[in-house]
């Protein structure tokens, strides 16, 4: 008389796996499950995060198993294998929510700039366009130095070879261009 081994007794998960992925068989899932689940709650004690993680893991595992049977192919592995490897991608999914940094709501960079107040924004807005006109006011080719150095952000050197001219005939047309600005803001009331 031949003695029952365990490959004997133990089913065939493959096709156990199908008949879940094909006709939602809760018998062959029940099968399953008690055949995975204390085997996966193993390995995710084995990976850390205690008692209570590996068993919430266990159930996550086995009720992705639930929903993607369908997506088993067994041309590609072993039912074993495709189980582990989801419990495995489950495990590194916490394992990334467990060390993610906590949010700090007082971190520097998600606290907004503070709203400038109404009289120093009518002020600057003002500057800005009496700037404007006295810009308007100048020769084209010292306001058109202006706009390429400080709009543009080009260097005098920069400009001089835009331009075709010598770098000092840049230097002197923005000294120009500075000395009229000024002038024309004073008149404004601007500076002084």
């Amino acid at each position: 008389m031949r003695r029952q081994t365990d490959d004997d007794a133990r089913p065939d998960l493959r096709a156990l796996l199908q008949a879940v992925g094909a006709r939602r068989d809760m018998e062959a899932y029940e099968t399953l499950f008690r055949h995975f689940a204390p085997r996966v709650k193993a390995y995710m004690a084995r990976t850390g995060g205690g008692n209570q993680i590996a068993e919430e893991l266990m159930q996550e595992t086995m009720i992705a198993v639930w929903n993607k049977a369908a997506k088993f192919d067994p041309s590609k592995g072993a039912a074993s294998t495709w189980i582990f490897t989801i419990a495995r991608n489950l495990r590194i999914d916490a394992f990334r929510r467990e060390n993610r940094p906590d949010f700090d709501p007082n971190d520097p960079s998600f606290v907004p700039d503070e709203m400038a107040p109404a009289d120093a924004e009518l002020d600057a807005r003002e500057t800005s366009e009496q700037l404007r006109q006295a810009i308007a006011t100048l020769p084209e080719e010292q306001a058109a130095l202006l706009k390429l150095s400080f709009f543009e952000d080009q260097s005098h050197r920069a400009i001089a070879t835009r331009l075709n001219v010598p770098l000092g005939t840049v230097k002197s047309r923005m000294r120009l261009a500075f000395d009229k600005l000024r002038a024309a803001l004073a008149r404004s009331g601007e500076v002084s």
